[in-house]
């Protein structure tokens, strides 16, 4: 599959939320559910595994996705993803990072920083 930066630079394609609801895959809902629940500690249902990535137009969202800051501040700003902003690394979007047990979300926005020559 290829990837589908979001804007916080996290790639949608390889989500697992994302990976259960473009198969529609029950099974693999429950599967991340209870991963997920031990990770966040939060009590996830399987039907909580929708979405059909942080950019789409009028799509499923994931929880946090619906009402995160940076797809907010992105969105309004017209932009791909927080790489393209000229406040790049702002307190709302290292917050986020911060949050993100996965460090390919910063990997992902400095390659793309950098294919734009601003790094």
């Amino acid at each position: 599959m290829e990837r589908m930066i979001a804007y916080c630079g996290l790639d949608c394609a390889a989500c697992p939320v994302f990976r259960a609801t473009q198969s529609d895959d029950d099974a693999e809902r429950a599967r991340v559910a209870e991963m997920w629940g031990k990770l966040f500690k939060f009590d996830f249902k399987p039907e909580h595994i929708n979405c059909d990535g942080c950019a789409s137009e009028g799509g499923r969202l994931f929880g946090h996705c619906a009402r995160c800051e940076v797809r907010r501040c992105a969105r309004e700003k017209g932009l791909e993803n927080c790489a393209h902003c000229g406040d790049y690394m702002c307190g709302t979007l290292t917050g986020l990072l911060d949050m993100i047990p996965n460090p390919a979300a910063r990997k992902n926005l400095g390659e793309i920083r950098r294919s734009l020559g601003k790094e």
